[in-house]
């Protein structure tokens, strides 16, 4: 079977391909794969939701450790500084640091920033309202999950430009319009871990009420989290906590201009929003892909997977599994229950920010029907060129201008 599932021009075009997506589903779920890149290896793309949650739930066959969690070809020496993310751990190893670090993500914790959240989402739409434009993702979508993780990690907010800038770089090196390569994410990388040594060294002489903070402070067995360990949590979470959050707002945001009726459906029933988040989640599948590498001989749907075989699932395929989900290509925001796996397949590596993720989406949303009830799509959306992200660049917005909060 000839199939391209992973080229990045192909999402950048039409967002996920669908077709073909649907065609593995139905003839090859767990498919050998060519990579079109010369000189790097194949790999098993899994489509199938039962698949994908089998390859998330047994780290023991396949390893995010071994050749790390994405699909690029790393060198041994990028290998060995990415293993310090918690990303690129297997238990016991991820085990323990996800118990160290969970303590910062409690629904509890989540909760208090609500506030916060509903703060930051009117402060951005006062900047463009009086204007009836935007751009949904320069202005609002994009500078939204960033202001939360400042208040989250205790950043100053003057840092908010450059932490974008970063994101953007470490997310965006396949798109020319970010003008940066791999060699640039990982300079952007280094001065990120910088970033976060001074950031530690500065929140344990001004502890402050963040999440930051709690970090650094010794868990009960009086464990503390080594300097590194803990920049590279931040390196974690400023591409995890930053990106999925941006665009599952700018992909909703587009399938309710697409599904106009699914807005007005919203409008007229605000108790809708308590399953908007997961519905938007399981459409757009911010996050396009994960890789594994198979550690042992194994078999998945009776297909023979060989030690050190690279493992790819790819969650809009999931997502979009007609064994699981009734009509999986009909965006229904009162679909419930809804067990998408936008937030990964479960098992050790199942997101760690998924209540603040649902409460972002949720209070953006709720504020948008409020302040921006007719808002529509003003022009064409840009799509990221991508196979890891499924972004989008640009979505012009119009609505009627009003006046800012007094």
């Amino acid at each position: 079977m000839r199939i391209d599932i992973i080229t990045p021009e192909i999402y950048e075009r039409g967002g996920f391909p669908d077709e073909a997506f649907r065609r593995l589903r139905r003839e090859a779920p767990v498919h050998w794969h060519e990579d079109p890149d010369e000189g790097s290896p194949g790999f098993w793309a899994v489509t199938k939701y039962d698949d994908v949650v089998h390859v998330s739930r047994h780290p023991e066959l396949f390893s995010s450790y071994a050749r790390t969690s994405m699909f690029e070809e790393f060198t041994d020496e990028d290998i060995a500084l990415y293993r310090l993310m918690m990303l690129f751990m297997d238990p016991p190893q991820h085990t323990r640091q996800r118990s160290y670090v969970n303590k910062g993500f409690t629904p509890r914790m989540i909760k208090q920033l609500e506030e916060h959240i509903r703060d930051v989402s009117h402060q951005l739409i006062d900047d463009v309202v009086e204007r009836g434009e935007a751009c949904f993702v320069r202005d609002i979508s994009a500078p939204f999950p960033l202001y939360v993780i400042c208040e989250l990690i205790g950043a100053p907010v003057e840092d908010r430009g450059r932490i974008f800038d970063w994101s953007n770089a470490l997310i965006g090196f396949d798109d020319p319009d970010y003008a940066t390569s791999a060699e640039h994410a990982r300079d952007v990388s280094a001065q990120i871990l910088a970033y976060a040594h001074d950031l530690a060294a500065y929140r344990r002489e001004h502890p402050g009420d963040d999440i930051a903070t709690k970090l650094l402070q010794p868990d009960a067995d009086g464990r503390v989290l080594g300097a590194d360990e803990f920049a590279m949590f931040i390196l974690l979470l400023i591409m995890a906590g930053n990106e999925t959050t941006r665009n599952g707002a700018s992909g909703g945001m587009l399938a309710f201009f697409e599904h106009p009726d699914q807005w007005r459906r919203l409008r007229a029933n605000r108790a809708l929003l308590r399953t908007t988040a997961d519905e938007i989640v399981r459409w757009v599948s911010p996050v396009n892909l994960f890789r594994r590498t198979a550690m042992s001989d194994t078999e998945l749907r009776g297909q023979p997977i060989k030690a050190g075989d690279k493992v790819v699932v790819f969650y809009p395929s999931a997502n979009r599994d007609e064994d699981v989900f009734a009509d999986p290509y009909t965006f229904d925001i009162g679909r419930d229950p809804n067990p998408h796996i936008g937030f990964g397949g479960g098992g050790p590596h199942y997101c760690l920010g998924t209540h603040l993720a649902r409460l972002e989406l949720t209070v953006l949303f709720e504020v948008l029907l409020e302040r921006m009830p007719d808002i529509g799509q003003a022009g064409e959306a840009r799509r990221l060129r991508s196979n890891f992200i499924n972004g989008i660049k640009e979505l012009p917005v119009r609505f009627t201008p009003s006046g800012r909060r007094s």
